[in-house]
């Protein structure tokens, strides 16, 4: 996707600049817009000329969850004890292990010092700080309840780094016998095969079906490999560049929700992500097309986002948020009820908080049946496949045992 780069203005006054992925010119404004910031300047961002400050970039690592969990735990934690903003990023610049990150607070701190509000400060960071933390940081420095924001953050965003750990835990797994399928199957097409080939062409047999098939399959490998890799290769290029474009990323995650057994866990996920965040932004007084906006960028799925996006302008049109989402294949029947109902009663954010904690469960539930499920599937598949070939190879063993 573009990137984009801005010039803007906080409610302050304050000009702050920062770049922004969008589709257009237009989208990347109201992106702008959706982080309460007055775009002034915004243009198409060109490639660094100092390679360099490039180079650097590459090798300093990225904050992870866990280090910005960490660093807003210490924020919130120091700022309640009655310590100055300014004072306590001093104190966190020098124990933050994260080069990244340290950098990014120096630079905070000096702009504070300059008169900048921790909004603005913050979002000249925007690749460690998403939308959602800046949207965070500026509801609760306009209502005065900034260490009552950041306690939200810290559980949301603490809740959702375990969920993350939980699917990739429960993928690990099957990744493993996914791999050792792939590397059985090679290994013994590689060097088993070959060596009973030479026997069963010198004994002149015909060979069973499955043999015959295992034997093709060698042929194939040792007569066109190179067409082979160049195959995955090409595949894997393809794939990779198309997953770069917008449409192609919706494609693909709304594939993803399809796969069985980890498609409903994916989906799941989403929406308790989706109802967490709302609620959360709600609570913190987050305006509704706002709240659209953030949870645009931020719900991890192209395909949702694309919803979102749709819903946006049917906000803009006047309409509820119920409505536009039955169009929407994504959402749950009763996640579109809970929210109507919020709507009638005035009680969003509960609403979206009781659909958080179901989903919680659930997500839990499906991630031990896709773990239940999928092991022993692999694992049958794997015993099947080492099945065949020794089918492949003790059928005709047998024969030539009777023709001695």
């Amino acid at each position: 996707m573009p990137k984009y780069k801005y010039q803007a203005m906080t409610d302050a006054g304050t000009t702050v600049s920062g770049e922004v992925e969008a589709d257009s010119e237009q989208a990347a404004k109201t992106k702008v817009a959706a982080r309460g910031l007055i775009p002034r300047s915004v243009g198409a961002a060109t490639s660094s000329a100092d390679g360099k400050g490039a180079f650097s970039s590459l090798l300093q690592p990225k904050p992870t969850d866990e280090d910005l969990i960490l660093f807003t735990k210490q924020f919130k934690t120091m700022l309640g004890a009655g310590m100055t903003v300014i004072s306590l990023l001093d104190v966190l610049e020098h124990q933050t292990e994260n080069q990244t990150l340290r950098q990014a607070l120096a630079t905070i701190r000096d702009d504070i010092r300059q008169g900048a509000s921790l909004h603005a400060a913050f979002s000249k960071h925007p690749k460690i700080f998403n939308p959602l933390y800046l949207a965070m940081v500026r509801a609760g420095e306009i209502s005065g309840t900034l260490t009552t924001v950041l306690e939200r953050l810290i559980y949301l965003t603490t809740h959702e780094n375990k969920v993350k750990k939980q699917i990739k835990s429960a993928l690990t797994y099957p990744a493993v016998i996914l791999v050792t399928l792939i590397g059985a199957f090679l290994f013994l097409l590689t060097f088993v095969v070959p060596q009973f080939i030479s026997i069963f062409d010198g004994a002149g047999l015909e060979l069973p079906f499955p043999t015959q098939v295992i034997v093709h399959m060698y042929n194939g490998l040792v007569n066109y490999w190179h067409l082979m890799l160049g195959g995955i290769a090409l595949t894997i290029l393809t794939l990779y560049l198309v997953c770069r474009t917008k449409q192609g990323q919706i494609t693909r995650d709304a594939l993803f929700l399809k796969i069985p057994l980890i498609g409903p866990v994916l989906q799941k996920a989403a929406m308790t992500r989706f109802a967490s965040i709302f609620s959360l932004l709600q609570a913190s007084g987050v305006s509704i097309l706002d709240s659209i906006g953030i949870l645009s960028d931020v719900i991890g799925n192209a395909a949702i986002s694309k919803d979102f996006s749709i819903l946006r302008e049917k906000l803009r049109e006047g309409r509820g948020i119920s409505g536009p989402l039955r169009s929407s294949k994504c959402f749950t029947p009763m996640i579109i009820s809970m929210i109507a109902v919020g709507e009638e009663t005035g009680n969003l954010d509960e609403m979206l908080q009781a659909v958080a904690d179901h989903y919680d469960y659930e997500v839990e539930y499906a991630i031990g049946r896709m773990s239940e499920m999928i092991g022993p599937i692999l694992i049958l598949l794997l015993s099947g496949v080492v099945g065949f070939f020794a089918l492949a190879i003790f059928m005709p063993m047998w024969d030539l045992t009777k023709t001695v």
